[in-house]
């Protein structure tokens, strides 16, 4: 039997997973992030303790995948900046692979999380999908005939930061209109906050505080709160763009949607289709594009990680 190891790297926690080829699930285990030059220690002995856990001989386990945050330079196996976990030009990989002997593959976080969900989620029944996650940024990964897309040294499917605005909002890249600027849940936070101030006799006005507005809170409210109404309308619009030039630029048979927002289900989705459908390019007759929630959710980059070595 041949098992696969995934690691995904957070900010805060990385989290790992064994699995076979189907994506069944062996064990999970996650450690606290230890930044720096003990990152690598930590993947290694929490691959260890996966191992173990199994309690099969190494000979079973073909390779390890590492999704991190940050700039990744997959071919050699390096994270080139990752700036929350204070690391900078470090070969996790080799590092990771001369301690636990098996060999490592590394990909961003992101991408990680769209080849889970490709492999064993929301997207599997297609050979060309698209991940766009709504947290605190927008990010995602591109896969492409099965196989996922990084671009030129690994740098590619920044997503989030493609511009929908020319000139707009100030974005955390240091551009002005990213999508990110406008899509992410902090975007809708931000934007939620702005109208319960601007219509102080709005439901989410006398319902709501500046410290519990979420992402949720529009939503909530939007079926009878005029601002909430077009704090949604203002948010779809904007979503609907970013996602119409993916679906231009790629033509993906599916768009999934990951991440805190993505938990409006169809609230989102159903909005967002049919605008997709009345725009796309050409039309969605002959090569429509789904719009679906991923998932996976937190599972995804851990199991996307360990498909870095799963060939079909």
């Amino acid at each position: 039997m041949s098992l696969y190891i995934g690691i995904d790297v957070g900010g805060t926690t990385v989290k790992g997973a064994v699995i076979d080829k189907s994506g069944t699930v062996y064990a999970e285990d996650s450690s606290p992030t230890q930044k720096g030059d003990r990152l690598a220690d930590v993947i290694s002995t929490l691959t260890e303790r996966l191992i173990f856990t199994v309690g099969k001989p190494k000979s079973h386990f073909k390779g390890v995948g590492i999704g991190s945050a940050g700039m990744i330079d997959a071919e050699n196996g390096s994270i080139v900046f990752a700036g929350n976990l204070d690391v900078r030009n470090v070969p996790v990989a080799k590092l990771v692979e001369s301690k636990v002997k098996i060999p490592v593959k590394i990909t961003n976080d992101a991408n990680a999380a769209a080849l889970g969900e490709a492999k064993f989620g929301a997207g599997k029944s297609y050979s060309d999908s698209i991940l766009v996650t709504l947290g605190t940024g927008v990010g995602g990964g591109i896969i492409i005939g099965g196989k996922l897309f990084e671009g030129n040294k690994s740098a590619g499917a920044e997503i989030g930061h493609m511009v929908i605005e020319r000139g707009g909002d100030a974005c955390s890249c240091g551009r002005r209109g990213c999508f990110e600027a406008y899509s992410s849940a902090t975007a809708l936070i931000k934007r939620t906050k702005w109208a319960m101030e601007e219509d102080a006799g709005s439901a989410m006005w006398t319902s709501c505080t500046s410290d519990t507005v979420t992402g949720r809170t529009a939503f909530d409210f939007m079926g009878t709160d005029v601002s909430a109404r077009e704090v949604v309308d203002w948010y779809l619009k904007y979503l609907a763009c970013g996602l119409l030039n993916l679906a231009n630029i790629f033509r993906p048979q599916v768009i999934m949607l990951g991440g805190g927002v993505s938990g409006q289900g169809k609230k989102l989705t159903v909005p967002l289709q049919n605008l997709l459908n009345k725009e796309l390019f050409g039309g969605a007759d002959y090569a429509p594009v789904e719009i679906k929630t991923a998932t996976l959710g937190s599972k995804a980059g851990a199991l996307g990680a360990a498909a870095l070595w799963i060939e079909d």
